[in-house]
């Protein structure tokens, strides 16, 4: 008999986004005879000030191999790339020592690029999910720089797929998968409505907006004008109200304490939320407020309304639950208006569709071709074909 060998995938997380894209792709992977993980854990996930989504990640019974602390407490912009600093000297010291077939990254954060760098300087084979979109700020250059650095690209709709080709990557490189963070919504992994009244005091017979919004990175000066104008629609219409903290990014100290500002009887403020808990409160609300992708890919699988503040998710596709907005708090206050009348979700219902694609087995796939792809010249040696 021929012994087993086991193919060994180093994976990274750093944000609760990106763990929503990784998770489903673990429990396929734990799920495997013949593919392996390791999984580092850093950033966000470690910083008890916005939670410490790595409890959620121990809950789920992952390994975590390391855990890579990189964020510099000032939060500035001359922070975030000092910290970039930090995590590519320990990144690759955990890629020394763990030995992966390969690397998965998933998005377009600033620690996903520099483990890309790590990783192909150290001829370690590089796959990317959520590769070849468009997002209108740092992350969206980081993304394609990332795609550079990249040897397996999983793109999540067609677009995607051929952006990468007009960047100059080889075809054989590029698989139209689907996006991974979808597949718990289709399978219906999400906290029921029950609990969601139980726990956070949701009224489902009122209202309930989710609200989440992030800094800019390029719009670091007016972070705080922006989210101002965003709270004060909302205290205006005096919905039931589920806010959750930022990312780390520059600027999110000022947030974080303007939100707490806006405290406000019919306000809940969250530092973190387990992603079935996020996805179940994605279920139960009626708008989603801010500047999240998740209100862009995830939202509607669930048909849900969203009102989409500012430049950060500029040029990315969306579908037709998405009101794009300026950060002025009468646009914003009148797009929720919009978004939870009748006639918009009757509108809505009549054009449903998703631009990400998502059949609840896009997991399997992309761990499928990450199984069988032939580690060689070709795939190491990158031409761009241009």
């Amino acid at each position: 008999m021929h012994e087993l060998v086991m193919r060994h995938i180093a994976i990274i997380t750093g944000s609760r986004g990106e763990y929503g894209y990784i998770r489903p792709i673990l429990r396929e992977i734990e799920a495997s005879h013949d593919v392996t993980y390791s999984l580092i854990v850093t950033n966000l996930h470690l910083l008890s000030d916005f939670g410490s989504s790595i409890k959620e990640i121990e809950h789920d019974g992952f390994t975590i191999s390391d855990k890579i602390y990189m964020a510099l407490d000032a939060y500035t912009p001359g922070s975030m790339a000092k910290s970039l600093g930090i995590f590519l000297m320990s990144v690759s010291d955990s890629l020394v020592r763990l030995k992966p077939d390969l690397v998965l990254l998933a998005g377009d954060r600033g620690e996903q690029l520099m483990a890309a760098v790590a990783a192909a300087h150290m001829n370690i084979p590089v796959a990317h999910i959520q590769a070849g979109e468009l997002s209108g700020n740092i992350d969206g250059i980081s993304r394609h720089a990332i795609a550079r650095f990249t040897h397996l690209h999983f793109a999540s709709n067609e677009d995607a797929a051929e952006r990468l080709r007009k960047s100059g990557e080889e075809p054989f490189r590029i698989h139209l998968t689907g996006a991974p963070q979808l597949d718990e919504l289709v399978n219906g992994e999400f906290a029921p409505l029950d609990e969601l009244v139980k726990t956070y005091g949701v009224r489902p017979e009122e209202p309930l907006i989710l609200f989440i919004q992030h800094p800019v990175t390029e719009e670091y000066e007016q972070t705080v004008t922006h989210i101002e104008e965003a709270l004060e629609a909302l205290c205006e219409l005096k919905h039931q109200t589920i806010m959750v903290f930022p990312n780390n990014d520059a600027g999110n100290e000022d947030l974080r304490r303007t939100i707490e500002r806006y405290r406000q009887p019919f306000v809940r403020v969250e530092r973190t939320l387990a992603r079935r808990t996020y996805l179940g409160l994605m279920k139960a609300a009626d708008v989603m407020v801010g500047n999240s992708s998740s209100g862009l890919i995830e939202a509607p699988v669930f048909g849900l309304p969203v009102v989409n503040i500012g430049s950060r998710q500029r040029g990315r596709a969306r579908g037709a639950n998405v009101i794009d907005v300026p950060a002025e708090r009468t646009a914003i206050k009148t797009a929720i208006q919009q978004a939870l009348s009748t006639e918009f979700r009757q509108r809505l219902s009549d054009r449903a569709g998703n631009p990400y694609l998502g059949d609840g087995q896009v997991s399997k796939r992309i761990v499928e071709i990450l199984r069988r792809v032939e580690i060689n010249e070709r795939l190491l040696k990158k031409q761009l074909t241009y």
